[in-house]
């Protein structure tokens, strides 16, 4: 799969969204829960709003050129 190189005005718009998503979020569910609470709020929220994501993809990382391998 090649990489497509995509302008920040393509993404603006989701971006957007995606930020008062999560923004919804955290208000409504207060503090001091574990991080996978919010994901699964956040997740919920996403699907409520119609935008289409996968959750924790897999994506490869890259540093100074080499790829990291994951968990170590």
């Amino acid at each position: 799969m090649q990489a497509v190189k995509r302008s920040v005005e393509e993404f603006a718009d989701s971006t957007s969204r995606i930020i008062g998503c999560a923004m919804a979020v955290h208000p409504a569910l207060g503090n001091g829960f574990q991080e996978v609470i919010y994901q699964r709020a956040l997740e919920l929220k996403l699907d409520f709003s119609g935008l289409k994501f996968i959750r924790e993809m897999d994506m490869p990382i890259f540093y100074k050129g080499i790829e990291m391998a994951p968990d170590g």
